[in-house]
């Protein structure tokens, strides 16, 4: 315990070590398929390492899990897809990182969360009314608003799995469509962070050593969550998805 806390930022607390390998593994089954545990993630680490610390500290295990989503999920969607999602979640990433400096981090998790409930609310008014709003959907400003609206939660608090998760709900993609394209497009947008997280400063050696430290948990969590996904048929993937994700923006508006 005493190397843990010397070399890392894991506190010297069993509890808390257990509590941050669960978050670990949180992070393993959002990029698996089950976008809701990022926002439980998002709220674990920050409690236990404090909320800006937390931003750097998730985004190489957010990386990892990436890679490993991609591995799982690559017969699915392409690369094609994601390219109307890019420029505004670029220009989403820029203002996140010029805000980060100056947003309380307490304040920017409240905000998060409200913005993805008023997603869910839209989500469902579409489902409902889906005729009616199918020329919004597809009409280029809906992407560039989500994309947007990505890149910039995606840099305050890696927090836009729910974000993403709505864009492609409102498609109604296949499951297999719904991760491919949902796992290359949080590939990208993670790597291209890397530097602006290191300019602020939270990326460093300890945060890395923390990284090595939880990785397995990491690939506990995408294992785990691929094999509860394989069981699910389309229509309860949607539901586990939109009631994690609701869930877990409850949260992290109680902080």
């Amino acid at each position: 315990m005493t190397w843990l806390s010397d070399h890392t930022l894991l506190p010297a607390d069993t509890w808390l070590l257990l509590l941050a390998t669960f978050g670990a593994m949180c992070i393993g089954m959002s990029k698996a398929g089950l976008a809701g545990t990022s926002t439980l993630n998002v709220v674990l680490m920050a409690q236990i390492f404090g909320a800006k610390p937390s931003v750097g500290l998730i985004l190489p295990l957010l990386i990892a899990a990436d890679l490993m989503g991609y591995i799982l999920n690559r017969k699915g969607g392409s690369w094609r897809r994601i390219v109307p999602m890019v420029p505004p979640a670029i220009a989403g990433v820029v203002v996140g990182w010029l805000l980060l400096g100056k947003f309380d981090n307490a304040m920017a998790r409240v905000v998060i969360g409200w913005l993805i409930l008023l997603l869910l609310a839209f989500n469902l008014v579409l489902n409902k009314r889906r005729k009616d709003f199918i020329a919004l959907t597809e009409h280029k400003g809906f992407t560039w608003t989500m994309g947007f609206m990505a890149g910039v939660v995606t840099m305050l608090a890696n927090a836009a799995g729910p974000v993403m998760t709505v864009y492609l709900l409102a498609q109604h993609l296949e499951k297999k469509e719904h991760l491919g394209v949902f796992s290359r497009f949080f590939l990208f947008i993670n790597l291209f962070k890397v530097p602006f997280s290191a300019d602020l400063g939270i990326i460093n050696a300890k945060s890395l050593m923390t990284n090595v430290t939880l990785l397995p948990g990491v690939v506990l969590g995408v294992l785990l969550g691929w094999q509860i996904l394989k069981r699910l048929p389309q229509k309860p993937f949607e539901q586990v998805l939109f009631w994690l994700t609701a869930f877990a923006a409850v949260w992290l508006i109680r902080g």
